[in-house]
């Protein structure tokens, strides 16, 4: 009996079957944050469980959201986001977000 799904995509399925075994493969770059209204507000994409969350950037919980990427091993890309933020828009207080987190420990071990 003939299929009616297409080549390419029982390839999709198959090559996104074969990165079931807990490993991450992205194909280019990852924002893991969108920056809303001036720097109060963040999307932040979370990878581990493929949510994206719209957060205030002084919450409680947009700390824990990026200390559980943190934890899963993206702090690094997360600093270097939060630097480059500040650099593209100083007066939105990217660098007082990163001083907040860094003091909440989020960043550590």
């Amino acid at each position: 009996m003939a299929s009616n799904t297409s080549k390419t995509a029982r390839a999709s399925v198959r090559a996104g079957q074969a990165g079931q075994g807990g490993a991450l493969s992205v194909l280019g770059e990852f924002k893991y944050l969108i920056p809303l209204n001036g720097g109060q507000n963040v999307y932040v994409r979370n990878l581990t469980n493929g949510k994206t969350e719209h957060l205030r950037t002084d919450s409680d919980a947009f700390v824990e959201e990026i200390r559980t990427l943190a934890a899963a091993g993206h702090a690094a890309k997360i600093r270097a986001e939060l630097s480059a933020l500040n650099t593209i828009h100083p007066g939105d207080g990217w660098d007082a977000t990163e001083k907040r987190l860094v003091e909440a420990g989020v960043f550590e071990g």
